[in-house]
């Protein structure tokens, strides 16, 4: 009972802010936004809003993280204040700082998204869907490509997967052993999910086949 009202709070408080800074957006009072939105982190999570901003997403994960147990509506809360406050760069004509802000809340999105975490506020993976829309004129970066990668495999979007492993084989960020390691384990699952996913036995094997004649694997 205490849990499910805390839920409904803050859901309650994370509604009303994000409408307050909605609000301040349509009046284009953006800089106004950016200070309610300030407050609003340094006043909702055990963090301030300058060690949030500082910490990778791995750390806000792992400081996030009690007893084994994922604080999976605060993590959450959290992603949904950067993407917010990504867009209000982004309005500002303040591009990097909204392309570094967007591929935070991404990252959050998606480790969210792959701890299977209970959904509170938003649905993690509307959320990602939502950012790789926004982000499709830019390059992502490589940790990100390889976290989308793992994204895109937990649900079982398997073509998807073999798109980002050769994004990463041709910035060099993944080793040939390791692309064919990826294919492997694909092979691992029946033929009726890899159909679902878009890539059919026969293409992985094809790919694997490819795959050792470019890079000579043994």
């Amino acid at each position: 009972m205490f849990q499910r009202d805390y839920f409904m709070r803050m859901i309650e408080q994370m509604t009303e802010a994000v409408g307050q800074i909605l609000q301040l957006r349509r009046e284009r009072k953006q800089e106004e936004a950016l200070l309610v939105l300030d407050e609003l982190l340094d006043k909702k999570f055990r963090l301030s809003s300058k060690l949030i901003r500082s910490l990778s997403d791995e750390d806000l994960l792992r400081m996030m993280t009690t007893n084994g147990m994922l604080e999976s509506d605060q993590l959450g809360a959290i992603a949904i204040l950067i993407r917010q406050e990504a867009e209000l760069h982004g309005e500002l004509g303040r591009e990097d700082e909204s392309f570094m802000l967007s591929i935070k809340a991404l990252r959050l999105f998606l480790r969210l998204s792959l701890a299977d975490a209970e959904t509170v506020i938003v649905n993690p993976n509307e959320q990602v869907v939502e950012l790789l829309e926004e982000l499709r004129p830019y390059e992502l970066p490589v940790h990100t490509k390889r976290l989308l990668a793992a994204w895109h495999e937990a649900e079982g979007r398997y073509d998807q997967v073999e798109n980002v492993m050769h994004e990463l084989l041709d910035d060099s960020a993944l080793s040939a052993a390791d692309a064919a390691d990826m294919y492997r384990r694909l092979l691992l699952l029946d033929d009726e999910r890899l159909e679902a996913g878009g890539l059919p036995r026969h293409e992985i094997e094809q790919g694997l086949r490819e795959l050792h004649a470019q890079y000579e694997l043994g």
